[in-house]
């Protein structure tokens, strides 16, 4: 019987260094758009056999490592493949759980460094690059941009010795599906969204937060900060001065994209908006204030862009200002690099997008992680 490991312990080997050979059976197009870091391909059918010819190719792929990992999309083909290694003669062969369903559900737990006023700890979905936050002071936490993972956030604060008080969300995001309504459901606390969130036909109701209205959470006060573009009624979130959560509109080395809700005719308007966003509001903070995303780039062979996991993803007002080089265009070159050359979209876009709005509903779990399968797509 071929020996199982969680996606945990998997992360905890890349984390490591260990040497191992990690194989992913699933359709080259499957792999070639996301896949785990260090990972190689070799497509496997649940009802294919492996041929000699095909056990010495992947002799030929494994440079003297003896322990084999093999990933599918839910654990199904993998473990088959598996066990027809073990007919071939490879020994140490161990199938991923859950396949690449289970990975995209690895969470890190980050501490942000702060002044001491409040605790900012950053919750980053390994797989997808979703950066979520508990931000906590005297004994009461705040949650932003939960996913649909809600425990994770849960465990977060209570391993803190906080007690999840308000839930918020930047803006109705499109490429996860968000936990924070259920989460202030399940706690009865307020959720919260932008006063313009019913322009976007948001169907449930909401605590709305206009603009710079501040929130007292504990000791640490939030003001919501209205940073449209990526979308027309998203907020960063301004922590005592000293840090602020910008969801899609800032990221560490990159922007939000602009024409998801506006469409690609009308990506320009979304443009402007985001110059002025970043120009007149956020590059007006002061150099110190530290940027916390909402999201991190996982590029395709499955790296985060920015550091590693595990490691803060942040940056600072005044770096930004001076280094990131979409900062440095004027506007006219700014909205016409934003609304001429637009990244993939995300998978499923815009049935996350109605969901997040309240207007649909994942049929199951299952249907859930089908529809947020592959990285985040929101950078520009």
């Amino acid at each position: 019987m071929v020996t199982e490991m969680t996606p945990e312990e998997l992360a905890d080997k890349q984390d490591a260094g260990e040497d191992f050979a990690l194989l992913d059976t699933r359709p080259e197009e499957s792999f070639e758009s996301w896949h785990i870091e260090g990972a190689r391909n070799f497509p496997f059918e649940a009802d294919e056999s492996l041929s000699e010819e095909g056990a010495e190719e992947i002799r030929s792929m494994l440079d003297g490592v003896d322990e084999i990992l093999t990933v599918c999309a839910k654990g199904i083909s993998s473990g088959h493949f598996a066990d027809e290694l073990r007919e071939r003669g490879f020994e140490d062969v161990k199938v991923v759980e859950g396949g690449m369903e289970a990975w995209s559900r690895v969470y890190e737990r980050v501490p942000i460094e702060t002044d001491g006023d409040s605790d900012i700890v950053q919750i980053q979905r390994r797989a997808k690059g979703c950066l979520g936050y508990i931000v906590g002071s005297d004994g009461e936490a705040a949650a932003i941009d939960v996913s649909r993972h809600t425990d994770e956030w849960r465990d977060a604060a209570a391993a803190s010795g906080y007690e999840i008080t308000r839930v918020f969300d930047t803006h109705v995001h499109a490429d996860h599906i968000s936990g924070g309504r259920k989460l202030a459901d399940e706690l009865g606390v307020p959720y919260h969204l932008s006063e313009r969130a019913g322009e976007r036909g948001v169907e449930y109701e909401y605590d709305a937060l206009a603009r710079n209205e501040v929130v007292s959470v504990g000791g640490a006060d939030i003001k919501a900060v209205p940073t449209p573009g990526h979308t027309s009624e998203i907020v960063s979130y301004l922590v005592n001065d000293e840090a602020v959560l910008t969801g899609d509109t800032l990221f560490v080395d990159s922007i939000g994209r602009t024409e998801l809700q506006f469409g690609e005719a009308d990506a320009a308007t979304g443009a402007e908006m985001q110059y002025d966003s970043l120009h007149k509001v956020l590059m007006s903070d002061p150099d110190d204030v530290v940027v916390l995303p909402g999201h991190v780039t996982v590029t395709e062979d499955g790296r985060f862009a920015h550091g590693s996991p595990g490691d803060p993803v942040q940056s600072a007002i005044g770096d930004l200002r001076r280094e990131l080089d979409v900062l440095q265009l004027n506007e006219e070159e700014f909205v016409s690099r934003l609304s001429e050359n637009t990244p993939d979209k995300p998978p499923n876009y815009e049935t996350v997008i109605a969901i997040n709005r309240g207007a649909d509903e994942p049929e199951d779990d299952a249907a859930a992680t089908e529809l947020e399968l592959g990285p985040n797509n929101c950078s520009a």
